[in-house]
């Protein structure tokens, strides 16, 4: 039987998140800081360009509130292959983190990513000037 397809099931999902809940044992009163988080995040690299996400710019913000951490995130091109697995990707990362509650990555698309957003190291890396 021939099933009717139209454009975007052959596109990337472009609303693709990823949420875990841990069931962890916290027995701790450590807070998760910012800076714990982007260390995480710094581990994942872009899969076409050798950089990690972060100092590509594509991470917009990172909101800790009590060991829950959110991060709103977007791709250099919306029509990325990889756009379900990079989100996936950034909170896995995350997930190692001691006393993390949750984690949250959203995929979002504004502002839309430029050149300009990446640190100067990655630019450095990509010949960028």
């Amino acid at each position: 039987m021939k099933e009717d397809k139209n454009l975007d099931d052959f596109l990337p999902d472009k609303k693709a998140s990823y949420f875990k809940l841990l069931d962890k044992d916290i027995s701790s009163d450590k807070k998760i800081i910012k800076e714990d988080v982007i260390k995480c995040i710094s581990t994942v690299m872009d899969p076409e360009i050798p950089v990690n996400v972060y100092d590509l710019g594509l991470i917009y913000s990172i909101i800790i509130n009590n060991n829950n951490v959110t991060i709103d995130m977007t791709l250099t091109n919306p029509n990325c292959p990889v756009a379900g697995e990079i989100p996936q990707n950034v909170g896995k990362s995350v997930e190692v983190l001691e006393n993390l509650k949750s984690i949250q990555v959203n995929l979002v698309w504004s502002p839309p990513w430029s050149e300009n957003m990446m640190s100067e190291d990655a630019k450095l890396a990509l010949d960028i000037f």
